[in-house]
Parts: structure tokens; C-alpha cells; sequence
């Protein structure tokens, strides 16, 4: 689906980020890896069992919060498509409600959902340089479509950050924001909202969580990947603005 293709990805040290580096590779792309630090990215990578050295494969630093990193990234690999799989935030973030403060939320709403605007608008501009096209497709959540749902919290120490709710579900407007502006077919925004993925989750919230969906449960990160894919290659030519929602019916069930 990648053939000749060139996708970025930022994040790509994250559970997510490494899983679609795999994708990408598999589908036959060539991947730009990009991380704010290369050597745990690289350490990352050989611990996730991808060939470091493979010729499908570069290895870049990137800061997501100043616009020159974004833009030298871009002009150097002259990608066709970039994934954002970043999850930037602060040493506070998860607190429960009542817990976060002014200022830790808006720190991590600069931080995230910052870095997520700055992404968008550096890869437009890139776009507007060198009109081609290009599909870049950010990741939102479930919890960017409907409200959490707290009961599956039980018994745990967890909750659902309010921060995060305000990132995902911003992210989805900001990025039909950015197609419409652009207002070009060859340039594509598109996100994916996956359900809960899997990682070390306590069990009582695991089997609170899988009577939310329709037997799954939570998702492996390897789960959402087909989206992606999709919605990177040329099979989404006309694709813009959307969102697929992956998290086998958590948004259906009550």
C-alpha cells in the first residue's frame, strides 16, 4: 500500500510509534523515525525487535515544539505522508480532577495539543512549498468522541485525565480545521480514534473495560494500524477531514 512512499513518523519511540515503524516498513515504505531523543528512540526500536539498520529506515531527531525542527525535518525527506503518534506532558499529568491545577492544565495543553498545532502547520506549509500530495493523520481517542466513562475506574487508582479529553477532542476539530483551510484534495488531514490500548493496565480495569466492548476488549497498538495504513496511502486519495474510530464498539456500548 506504501510502495515508494516516504511517511514520517513523529513519536515513533511510543508504544503506538513503534508498532506503526513496523507497519510502514511491512507495507514497504521508506520510514522517517523521529524522536526528541535519537539514542533511547534507537534503544526503542532494537527492544521492539525492529532492524535499526535497515535501508527502509532513517533515524532523526525531532522537537515538536519549535517550528525550525518540524520544518527542517520536512525539507530534508521530502515525505509524502507523516503519522503524529507524540504524546508530550507534563510530570503532573493523570492527577484526578480535582487534583490538576490551572497551571499544569495548560501546560499540558501547550505541550500536546501545542505541539499537535504546530505539526499541522509547518507539515501545510511544507505543502504549500512543494504542492503534492500528502497525508498527514494524527491520532485522537474515543475519549475525543464520547464521554469517559469512570464506572471501569473502579477499584483502580487510574482515571481518565481531564487533559486528555480536552487534547483528543480538540484535536479532532483542529485538524478538519487544517483541511478546510488548505482547502486542496492532494493535501489530507485524517485521524484515527483508537479505544483503550493495551499496556500493563491493572485487571480490574481490564475486565471493566472489555464489558464496554464487544468482546475484545482493549486494543493491541497493532490494532489501529490498518487505519493508518489506509488512510496514508493512495487508497484515501479523496479522504479528508474524517475520523475512524477503532475500539470494537466501546463507543456503541453503554
Amino acid at each position: 500500500m506504501l510502495d515508494n512512499k516516504t511517511i514520517l513518523i513523529a513519536g515513533a519511540g511510543g508504544l503506538i510509534g513503534r508498532t506503526v515503524v513496523k507497519a510502514c516498513l511491512a507495507q514497504n515504505a521508506m520510514v522517517i523515525a523521529s524522536d526528541l531523543d535519537q539514542n533511547k528512540l534507537e534503544h526503542l526500536l532494537l527492544q521492539d525487535g525492529i532492524d535499526i539498520h535497515n535501508d527502509k529506515l532513517q533515524l532523526a531527531t525531532l522537537d515538536l515544539q519549535q517550528a525550525d525542527s518540524i520544518s527542517e525535518i520536512l525539507s530534508q525527506y521530502q515525505p509524502d505522508g507523516a503519522v503524529n503518534c507524540s504524546y508530550p506532558r507534563n510530570k503532573d499529568y493523570g492527577k484526578h480532577f480535582f487534583e490538576v491545577s490551572l497551571q499544569s492544565f495548560n501546560d499540558n495543553l501547550s505541550l500536546n495539543l501545542g505541539s499537535a498545532f504546530l505539526f499541522m502547520q509547518q507539515c501545510a506549509a511544507y505543502f504549500k512549498q512543494q504542492p503534492r500530495e500528502f497525508s498527514l493523520v494524527n491520532l485522537s481517542s474515543v475519549y475525543g468522541v464520547v464521554a469517559p466513562r469512570f464506572d471501569i475506574y473502579n477499584n483502580t487508582a487510574m482515571t481518565m485525565p481531564v487533559e486528555y479529553a480536552a487534547i483528543k477532542s480538540a484535536l479532532i476539530h483542529l485538524s478538519k480545521y487544517a483541511a478546510s483551510y488548505i482547502a486542496d484534495s492532494r493535501f489530507r488531514v485524517n485521524l484515527v480514534s483508537p479505544g483503550g490500548i493495551s499496556d500493563n493496565q491493572p485487571e480490574p480495569f481490564l475486565q471493566a473495560y472489555r464489558t464496554k466492548t464487544l468482546g475484545k476488549g482493549m486494543l493491541d497498538a497493532a490494532d489501529i494500524t490498518g487505519a493508518i495504513m489506509f488512510l496514508l496511502s493512495d487508497h484515501a486519495r479523496f479522504t479528508n477531514g474524517q475520523n475512524i474510530v477503532v475500539d470494537d464498539g466501546f463507543t456503541l456500548c453503554g
